[in-house]
């Protein structure tokens, strides 16, 4: 049940996704926010990533989405191969929705615009490293011996890396994956699939990928996101060799992404990222709340990092609004957002070895399955990731849906309604055999061009948004 929520004295432990994304609601709703960053000069930090539907929701509902698309890069497939050119995987969100897709996004474009979002009562207090609580939660203590308080509630958004996430008891698993990447962003120039993830594969030693992320605020050139998988213990081994020996491996694998990297001269072109594993058996102590990859860091194999972040700040905004005691409140949060997340942990660690290992006969498995796994039809109860997604749906205004020739039940520009289930694709899944069988292009290890357009589900998808942009496809 709703109420009118007390107006609370709120800190916030650092300014990535979750907690710019936390200071913008929580400010919104007449909260007295401050935000503590250890960065002198707050920033981004990483590259690109991908804006699942789920976490273009919360950025609609938050008045942000128009910024978002402005600057984005729609993306409509992931698809990963081999060398060769053996599709390992070939997922399509039309495969749930002819009207879903993601956005590629630069982690600076993301940062500034919920940087420009945060109300001016929003205090930010850069260059201040938040050690512990004090004895007393509702003080902060800083590494200069500082005191900060007292506060109503503290968010500890800090990262995978969270040195306070120690400090609130109840980690269950914090693990450091032996597996990292490389990154940069590329200028896009003629790259032909900007609307798609792309990969490629040597078993899983080997891994680069390619995600187009659009634009930033004041830099209008077009970028790709680059990554190249590599352990974490080879770091210091790729610094100290020839960065010529590097490019000559990316170009063995992939010309076409090698001829990308021609103005990348030196190692310190390329940061590098590692991940964590974390799992916790409770998300909040006394006034202390976690969240963002504070609370569930995980592999990035499945790209909802910065979805779940959003997801996390507004379902704790809710909780908020909803519940009279603040203890309730971080319960029902906590509770709302455990087993959701818990899904996408629990795959993305099943999933990182099969992509990030020396594990040879997992990636020989994984290249003659994948493919026919990611083709199971959008509506079959069988494939666990699109049961989970029924589950994951939010309302969403009928006008995104007015161009299609089935329109939601309901009118009016800001009508809120339930789009239609799932269709069941078994028909399309049976014309598309026929058509595998009958092409003449199609080899035991090549797969034709019918079968690479054929439309796929992707993992973790939210099935319920419309066409962001209000051009939905007719079904």
């Amino acid at each position: 049940m709703s109420h009118s929520p007390a107006r609370l004295r709120i800190a916030i432990v650092g300014y990535g996704t979750a907690g710019q994304a936390a200071a913008v609601l929580l400010g919104r709703d007449g909260h007295r926010v401050e935000v503590f960053e250890r960065a002198p000069e707050p920033g981004p930090v990483g590259a690109g990533f991908l804006l699942q539907p789920s976490g273009l929701q919360v950025l609609w509902r938050m008045g942000l989405l128009d910024a978002v698309l402005a600057h984005g890069a729609r993306v409509e497939r992931l698809y990963g191969e081999t060398p060769c050119g053996r599709a390992v995987m070939d997922m399509r969100y039309a495969g749930l929705d002819a009207r879903l897709c993601g956005v590629g996004m630069q982690r600076g474009a993301l940062f500034s615009i919920l940087d420009h979002a945060r109300g001016d009562d929003v205090v930010l207090r850069a260059g201040i490293t938040i050690e512990n609580p004090d004895a007393d939660d509702r003080w902060l203590r800083d590494a200069d011996g500082g005191r900060h308080g007292p506060f109503d509630l503290v968010l500890v958004a800090d990262g995978a890396a969270s040195k306070l996430r120690g400090a609130l008891g109840g980690v269950r698993r914090d693990a450091v994956y032996p597996w990292g990447a490389l990154w940069c962003l590329l200028d896009a120039r003629d790259w032909p699939h900007l609307r798609e993830l792309r990969q490629r594969y040597v078993a899983a030693r080997r891994m680069i990928g390619l995600l187009p992320v659009g634009t930033r605020p004041g830099d209008t050139t077009p970028r790709l996101s680059f990554f190249w998988s590599l352990p974490t213990a080879a770091f210091d081994g790729w610094q100290a060799a020839a960065l010529d020996d590097w490019r000559a491996s990316v170009d063995t694998i992939w010309p076409e992404a090698s001829a990308l990297l021609d103005g990348t001269t030196s190692h310190a072109q390329l940061a590098r990222a590692s991940y964590r594993d974390v799992t916790l058996d409770r998300w909040h102590h006394g006034r202390w709340v976690l969240l963002g990859d504070a609370a569930h860091a995980m592999s990035p194999q499945l790209g909802q990092g910065v979805n779940m972040a959003l997801l996390d700040a507004e379902a704790l905004r809710d909780a908020l609004r909803t519940e009279a005691a603040l203890p309730d409140a971080m319960a029902v949060y906590a509770r709302s957002r455990r087993r959701h997340v818990g899904i996408y942990q629990f795959w993305s660690r099943w999933l990182t070895p099969v992509f990030q290992s020396e594990r040879d006969l997992v990636a020989r498995a994984r290249d003659l399955a994948f493919h026919p796994w990611g083709a199971c039809p959008a509506g079959a109860d069988t494939c666990c990731a699109c049961s989970a997604a029924r589950s994951w749906g939010h309302s969403v205004p009928c006008h995104w849906r007015r161009n299609s020739s089935r329109p939601w039940r309901g009118s009016g520009a800001g009508h809120r309604c339930q789009p239609p289930r799932f269709r069941n694709n078994a028909s399309v899944s049976r014309a598309s055999d026929v058509e595998r069988r009958a092409c003449p292009a199609r080899t035991a290890t090549q797969p034709c061009d019918v079968e690479r357009a054929r439309p796929q589900p992707i993992v973790g998808v939210h099935p319920r948004i419309g066409e962001v942009r209000g051009t939905a496809a007719t079904r």
